[in-house]
C-alpha cells in the first residue's frame, strides 16, 4: 500500500494520458473510417468523455495532494501534469459547448434565404446514404420542423431558417457576377473551392452551379457546398448532414467561399 502511495503521481499520469488517447482516437477514427462518428461523438466525446475527465482529475488531485504532504514528498510534477491534461481537455469541451450555445441552431446556410441553391440528385443520394439531416424548406417555422420541435424556446420556434440566417448571418451576400461571363464565373467558383480545401468538386454547366465537399479536420463531420451562378450573380449554400447546430461553421465557410470567388474574379 505505501508503494502504490508513493507511486500514485505516475499511476494518475499514465491514466491522463490514457484518457488523452481515449479522446484522439474519438476525434480521428471517424474521419478515418474506423468508427462512426455518433461513437467517436455522441458516445466517446459527449457522453463518456466528461465521466472519464472527473475519474482522472480526481486521481490526480488526489496524488497531487499526497505528493505534497506526504514525507519524503512524492514526485509532484507527474500528479500535476496528470491534472492539467483533464482540466485542459474539459476546458476545450465547454468552449466547444460555449460556442454552440452561442450559434444559430440550424446547420444549413445560403445566400439566397428565399430561393437557395438546390443540391443535385448525385449530392442527395450522397447524404441520403449518409443519413443525413432533412433539408428543410426556409420559409417553414423551426418549431414546426421534427428535428427543432421541443428543443427550441417559443420565440425561436416560429422563426423560419430565413429569419434566422437573416438576422445573425446578414453579411452573407450574392455575389455580382458584373462583365464576367457565365463560364469564367463557373471556373472561378470552381477554384474557388479547391482554394478553400472543398473535395469532391463537381460542375455542371446546364444548371449553372458547381458543387463539393467540406470534410472537418475533428470527426471527419462532411458538410455539401453548392455554388449557383444564375441572372447576373452567385449564390451559396453549405448544409451540414449531420448534427442540430453546425457551431456557424457553415456560415464561416460561405465567407472564406465568398472571399476566394470574389478574389478570382478580380473583384
Amino acid at each position: 500500500m505505501k508503494n502504490f502511495l508513493h507511486r500514485l503521481p505516475e499511476y494518475a499520469l499514465w491514466l491522463s494520458l490514457a484518457v488523452l488517447a481515449w479522446f484522439v482516437f474519438a476525434v480521428f477514427a471517424p474521419k478515418l473510417g474506423v468508427i462512426g462518428w455518433q461513437t467517436g461523438f455522441g458516445f466517446m466525446t459527449v457522453q463518456a468523455g466528461p465521466i472519464l475527465l472527473g475519474i482522472a482529475a480526481l486521481v490526480a488531485l488526489v496524488a497531487l495532494a499526497l505528493a505534497f504532504f506526504r514525507t519524503p514528498r512524492g514526485v509532484w510534477w507527474k500528479a500535476a501534469l496528470a491534472l492539467a491534461i483533464p482540466v485542459v481537455l474539459f476546458a476545450g469541451l465547454l468552449s466547444v459547448r460555449a460556442q454552440g450555445d452561442a450559434a444559430p441552431p440550424i446547420h444549413d446556410v445560403a445566400t439566397d434565404v428565399y430561393d437557395p441553391p438546390q443540391f443535385s440528385a448525385q449530392t442527395l443520394a450522397m447524404r441520403e446514404e449518409w443519413g443525413a439531416n432533412a433539408l428543410n424548406d426556409y420559409s417553414t417555422p423551426l418549431g414546426r420542423l421534427e428535428m427543432w420541435q421541443d428543443r427550441v424556446d417559443p420565440n425561436l420556434a416560429i422563426k423560419t431558417h430565413a429569419d434566422v440566417i437573416a438576422e445573425n448571418y446578414g453579411d452573407l451576400q450574392p455575389i455580382a457576377t458584373g462583365q464576367v461571363s457565365q463560364e469564367q464565373a463557373l471556373d472561378a467558383a470552381v477554384a474557388a473551392m479547391a482554394d478553400i480545401g472543398l473535395q469532391d468538386i463537381r460542375r455542371d454547366p446546364a444548371a449553372g452551379t458547381v458543387e463539393g465537399v467540406a470534410e472537418t479536420f475533428a470527426y471527419g463531420f462532411r458538410d455539401d457546398v453548392i455554388v449557383r451562378i444564375r441572372d447576373g450573380r452567385i449564390d451559396m449554400r453549405s448544409a451540414s448532414r449531420v448534427g442540430l447546430s453546425d457551431l456557424g461553421y457553415n456560415a464561416e465557410r460561405l465567407r472564406k467561399l465568398s472571399d476566394a470567388i470574389r478574389k478570382r474574379l478580380g473583384n
